[in-house]
């Protein structure tokens, strides 16, 4: 490059291409500067001359470039990153945004919170709704600290979400309408990469069984024969709960692969975690009880796996989409009773076995509807798989959340110039 910076970041972008990275050469300044022609002159032509140094510096940056927006590049990366932080489904959200600005209260646990405003008008009893909204104490200085920063979310310039216009298309239109104006963009999901097992396999802690003896031990299982348990990263089952869980498991015959989190925090030990003494022995063959952090994304992407019993955390979720795996559904807190909701009543692609953090299951239900998700009904299947292959096509070049990527990258790249 030839370098005449005129105004706004112009300057500081020269800086960094003409004294730091060296692959520019500075002609002139300012919008008022008038150049010397003779000078000028002798610049361009050097520029096209034999000199090869700046040239190869750029084909080096160039290169780097390309590979940085390739698979498992650093941009590529740092944008799954941040769609990874992203704000969860669009119906979660809708539920928060008209809480906090209702603000409905109710006594009894029970009793129903109706939200005719959102399309299917979903309800929820008091007690599926978010934790930090029931604790709000109006006048309170920390509940309304925390409403506050709802409301503020509700009015952003903006709103991005890790969704997809397939799964949650009546959502995001009441977002946009909700909102005011059209800046609600869904650019997720993030599709894992199917060629690379150090992707999905190493990005968690330690865990007591190996990526190959698990992958070793679902090559020998039939197609969707596997169920896999997992309840998310924090969740962990208080011993009544992993008792009857364990008990349907070992009544319901299937294989399975069940992620077991070690208490942490405000779990006690003794109380929560608890896999049954001797349940691995007499499921040997059949069941592997992963202790510690599962490669879930392998896991759900190998062709053994028929059904996923899943908290319903949106992450897991879209995962389990992207993998075309139907799900068992026990939503535990936060947003993934609504979840939940789109899953089981909307999409029709889960199962609901149970909900609540102290509910306890009963074993011989859970032991049937754990058969029968591993069974030869394929309708809940062809659902997910229709889901699974609307995500990948979203993600693709000229797909939705591809289209509102860019779309969201090219607004915000035109509000950083302006406000230079």
């Amino acid at each position: 490059m030839l370098a005449w910076p005129l105004g706004a970041d112009q300057f500081a972008n020269a800086t960094l291409l003409v004294d730091q990275l060296k692959v520019a050469t500075t002609v002139c300044g300012d919008q008022s500067a008038v150049p010397d022609s003779a000078k000028l002159a002798r610049v361009l032509v050097e520029s096209v001359g034999e000199n090869q140094v700046v040239r190869q510096r750029v084909a080096q940056l160039c290169h780097a470039a390309l590979e940085a927006t390739k698979e498992r590049g650093g941009s590529t990366k740092d944008l799954e990153s941040l769609i990874g932080l992203l704000a969860a489904l669009s119906l979660a959200l809708s539920v928060m945004h008209s809480l906090w600005r209702d603000l409905p209260r109710r006594q009894d646990p029970n009793d129903v919170v109706p939200f005719p405003e959102i399309p299917n008008s979903p309800k929820y009893p008091w007690w599926q709704l978010s934790p930090l909204y029931r604790s709000y104490v109006e006048g309170d200085p920390d509940s309304e600290f925390v409403r506050d920063g709802f409301v503020a979310n509700r009015a952003s310039w903006g709103l991005a979400v890790n969704s997809f216009g397939e799964m949650e298309g009546a959502y995001l239109e009441h977002l946009r309408r909700d909102s005011g104006h059209d800046r609600v963009w869904a650019v997720g999901p993030v599709p894992p990469l199917a060629d690379d097992l150090s992707g999905p396999t190493k990005r968690g802690g330690s865990s007591s069984i190996s990526v190959e003896h698990i992958s070793s031990w679902l090559d020998k299982c039939g197609d969707h024969k596997v169920v896999y348990v997992c309840f998310g990263s924090q969740a962990v089952l208080h011993n009544a709960q992993m008792e009857e869980l364990a008990k349907g498991l070992e009544k319901s015959g299937v294989h399975f692969v069940w992620s077991v989190k070690a208490p942490t925090g405000v779990d006690v030990e003794g109380d929560y975690g608890r896999v049954p003494l001797g349940f691995e022995d007499r499921v040997a063959g059949r069941g592997l009880v992963i202790r510690g952090w599962a490669p879930q994304v392998l896991i759900l992407n190998h062709r053994a796996v028929g059904a996923f019993l899943t908290h319903c955390g949106w992450n897991s979720v879209l995962e389990a989409v992207a993998a075309g795996v139907p799900m068992l559904a026990w939503p535990l807190g936060a947003d993934q009773f609504a979840n939940a909701t789109l899953l089981v009543d909307q999409l029709k692609v889960a199962t609901t076995v149970c909900g609540g953090k102290s509910a306890v299951p009963d074993s011989a239900k859970l032991a049937r509807v754990l058969a029968e998700s591993v069974g030869e009904n394929q309708v809940v299947r062809q659902r997910v798989a229709q889901l699974c292959h609307a995500a990948l096509e979203a993600t693709k070049e000229g797909g939705g959340s591809t289209k509102d990527l860019e779309s969201l990258i090219g607004l915000l790249a035109a509000l950083t110039v302006r406000n230079c």
